[in-house]
C-alpha cells in the first residue's frame, strides 16, 4: 500500500468537489435552509391543540372553568346543525351548548374523548390533589429534528457522492485508465472514503455551528461524543455506497438503487417524525437501517444527555454494518 498514491487520489477527488461550486454550495445551503425553516415554522406561541365550538344563542358569556383551559380554541357558533356537521367531519373536536347543558363529540375522535374527560373534570372534582411544578427548557421540534436533517444530508452526500461518482468513473473509462497504473483497488477505495468522510464532517460541523448560533439547539451531551457518532454513521453510509457502486456500470441503475436505499431510510428511520407510531413490522425493518441507529444515538446524546457508553448498542451495530459493507464492497469491486 502506498500512501503517496492514496494522497494523490484523495487530493484529486477533493479538487473535483471544490471546483463544482453548485454542488458544494448546495451541500452547505440545503441543511441550513431546512433547519432555519423548521425553526421559523415552529417558533412563537404554541398552537391550540383542540377546537371547541360554543353555541351562543342568548349572547351571555359562558361561566365555566372549562372555558379557561389552555390550548383549547373556543369558536363561537350560531347555527347548531352546521356546527354538528362540523363535529361529524372532525372540523370541530367538540360542540358545547351551555344554555341547554349539552355537548356533542364524534365517537371516533380521540380529541373528542380527551375533551369530554376534561369537561367532566372541570364540572366536578371528586378528589383533591396537591399541585407540583417543575422547570426546564422545552425541547422544541427543531431540537428534535436537527439530528435528522444533518444525518439525512450525510446520507445523501455519502451515497451519491461516492456511489454515483464511482459509477460515473467506470462509465467514462476513468477506472479503466487507473487500472493500468500501479494504483490498487484498496488504495483507490481508501482515498475515496477518506475524501468523502472529511468533506461530510466539515459540512456537518459548519452547518451545525452556524445554525446553532442563531437557533441555540438543546445540547445536554458532549460535542465530542456527537462528533464520533456522526463520523461513524457517515463511514457506515459511505461503506454502503461502495457496495452499491462495486459493479454497477451505468448511472441510471446506480441512481435507482441509491434512491431505493435512501428514501426508505429517510421515512422509516425517524428523520421527520418518530417511528414509534408506525406498524410494528416497519419498526423491525427500521432497525435494519443504519440511519435509524445513527439518529437514535445522536438524539440520545443531544436531548437525553447520554454518552458513548449509553449508546454502545447503536455504536456496535454501526461498526458491524460498516465492516460488512466495506468488506463486501471491496471484494466485489471491479474496475470495468
Amino acid at each position: 500500500m502506498s500512501w503517496a498514491r492514496i494522497w494523490a487520489i484523495f487530493k484529486a477527488r477533493n479538487m473535483e468537489f471544490v471546483r463544482d461550486r453548485s454542488a458544494m454550495g448546495w451541500n452547505f445551503a440545503f441543511p441550513a435552509l431546512i433547519v432555519a425553516g423548521f425553526a421559523f415554522a415552529f417558533s412563537g406561541k404554541p398552537l391550540d391543540m383542540y377546537k371547541v365550538g360554543v353555541l351562543q344563542t342568548t349572547g351571555a358569556k359562558p361561566d365555566l372553568v372549562f372555558f379557561k383551559t389552555d390550548y383549547i380554541k373556543f369558536i363561537p357558533q350560531r347555527d347548531r346543525e352546521e356546527a354538528i356537521i362540523a363535529v361529524e367531519r372532525h372540523q370541530l373536536d367538540m360542540l358545547i351548548d351551555t344554555d341547554n347543558r349539552r355537548f356533542w363529540i364524534n365517537q371516533s375522535s380521540p380529541k373528542g374523548y380527551i375533551l369530554e374527560r376534561v369537561l367532566y373534570g372541570t364540572l366536578a372534582q371528586l378528589e383533591t390533589y396537591t399541585r407540583a411544578t417543575v422547570t426546564g427548557r422545552e425541547v422544541r421540534y427543531v431540537d428534535w429534528v436537527v439530528p435528522g436533517v444533518l444525518a439525512m444530508n450525510m446520507m445523501f452526500s455519502a451515497l451519491f457522492g461516492i456511489g454515483f461518482v464511482i459509477v460515473r468513473y467506470r462509465k467514462n473509462g476513468v477506472l479503466k485508465r487507473l487500472k493500468a497504473t500501479p494504483l490498487t483497488a484498496f488504495e483507490f477505495l481508501t482515498a475515496q472514503v477518506m475524501s468523502r468522510l472529511w468533506l461530510i464532517m466539515l459540512v456537518a460541523v459548519l452547518v451545525f455551528i452556524g445554525t446553532d448560533y442563531f437557533i441555540d439547539f438543546t445540547m445536554h451531551g458532549a460535542y465530542l461524543d456527537l462528533f464520533i457518532i456522526f463520523t461513524l454513521g457517515s463511514l457506515c453510509m459511505i461503506s454502503l455506497s461502495l457496495l452499491v457502486a462495486a459493479r454497477v456500470r451505468n448511472e441510471e441503475l446506480a441512481g435507482g438503487l441509491l434512491n431505493l436505499i435512501s428514501w426508505p431510510m429517510m421515512f422509516l428511520s425517524g428523520v421527520w417524525f418518530s417511528n414509534e407510531g408506525i406498524h410494528p413490522l416497519l419498526q423491525k425493518v427500521a432497525q435494519a437501517l443504519p440511519l435509524t441507529h445513527l439518529l437514535d444515538a445522536s438524539r440520545a446524546i443531544m436531548i437525553d444527555g447520554s454518552n458513548l457508553a449509553g449508546v454502545s448498542s447503536q455504536l456496535f451495530i454501526l461498526l458491524i454494518m460498516t465492516a460488512v459493507f466495506m468488506l463486501m464492497g471491496a471484494m466485489s469491486f471491479k474496475w470495468e
